[in-house]
């Protein structure tokens, strides 16, 4: 698969993220457990999920029920985003019917490109940034255990996604092998669910023109869109019609205030690694005061760490714009400096 030229089993660093190796829950607790898991589909995927007069999706719902949909279609933008919430046992058989209608449908919507002689099918998993490690595990082993235990290959991007902190996760195998990966897929994100906190979800959008707001990443914002939410993978709060979901173990924060233009002030936790913290800030705070300058939001950090992990909260506040590009930002440090750590034994 030509996808697997940009994608590693492996990135230097993951492992280092790992979150809690479980919290003794039974199956019966996770197969319970509520969580959101989307991926990535194509135009004529999506068209095969929805069915005719949406069928294929009232179907899905009737048979598992999880809440399921996808994307609205944006023109000129192939990629749209299929969006499943309810238990994990739900979720996971609902993503093994999506893999069979897709194989099954395959032909027919001019998919031959897709369908494999060997039954299989790849789903695009979008994995919070933040929680990849524990999917990977040290030193890959989870990844591994996943993939022995299902039958299924599983490749994770290296980069996130534009405008986000999210990143792929493909998953390639028979409609029962990625049931049972999913199950374990979404174990891990159960297990590592305060690390979901602060994602940026990917949205399919037409990329910006020049001339519209830079990017970090030489990206610009699109200048028609709308800002989109923030959330965190496995909340199961997709569906939520409000533009922000606070999902910070601390609830009990004053109303929102406005900026002088009038957009509400919004207010984001993330969860920074103890050993990370320096690299973020910078020598005398440079690089957090660059960050603040140029996202215009606010940022404070917790001065000691919020849990047993040493991990310290950043808290960001300020506009929709201005706190995604301060997300996009600090995980473009932390990729930075973990890329260079990972390459130090190298230079000696």
């Amino acid at each position: 698969m030509s996808a697997d030229e940009n994608m590693t089993d492996v990135v230097p660093g993951d492992d280092n993220r790992m979150g809690p190796a479980g919290e003794n829950r039974t199956e019966e607790e996770y197969a319970a457990a509520q969580l959101t898991l989307r991926a990535i589909v194509t135009s004529k995927e999506a068209g095969v999920i929805i069915g005719k007069a949406g069928k294929n999706v009232a179907d899905l719902r009737d048979e598992t029920g999880v809440r399921a949909g996808v994307s609205k279609v944006v023109p000129g933008v192939h990629d749209r985003v299929l969006t499943v919430t309810g238990d994990l046992e739900s979720i996971s058989k609902a993503y093994g019917i999506v893999a069979k209608s897709l194989l099954e449908g395959a032909p027919s919507m001019g998919m031959g490109g897709v369908m494999t002689t060997n039954g299989t099918h790849p789903i695009r998993l979008l994995i919070s940034h933040n929680q990849m490690g524990t999917v990977i595990g040290r030193q890959g082993l989870k990844i591994k255990q996943i993939q022995d235990g299902s039958g299924v290959r599983m490749v994770a991007q290296k980069e996130m996604l534009p405008q986000s902190t999210e990143r792929i996760v493909e998953v390639t195998g028979t409609p029962d092998g990625l049931q049972k990966a999913i199950w374990e897929i979404g174990k891990c994100l159960i297990d590592d669910e305060q690390r979901g906190y602060g994602t940026v979800l990917y949205n399919p959008v037409m990329r910006a023109q020049a001339g519209a707001g830079p990017l970090g990443n030489g990206g610009a914002f699109p200048s028609t869109a709308a800002p989109r939410s923030f959330n965190r993978t496995g909340s199961g709060a997709d569906f939520a019609d409000s533009s922000f979901n606070r999902r910070s173990p601390e609830s009990n924060r004053p109303p929102p205030t406005h900026t002088e233009d009038g957009e509400e002030l919004q207010t984001q936790n993330i969860s920074i690694p103890a050993d990370m913290v320096g690299c973020i800030i910078g020598r005398a705070g440079s690089k957090i005061s660059e960050i603040r300058r140029s996202s215009g939001a606010r940022i404070s950090i917790a001065k000691a760490p919020h849990d047993d992990t040493g991990e310290r909260m950043f808290t960001i506040t300020g506009s929709a714009a201005a706190n995604e590009k301060a997300l996009y930002l600090l995980y473009e440090n932390l990729e930075a400096e973990k890329m260079r750590r990972s390459q130090a034994p190298q230079d000696v």
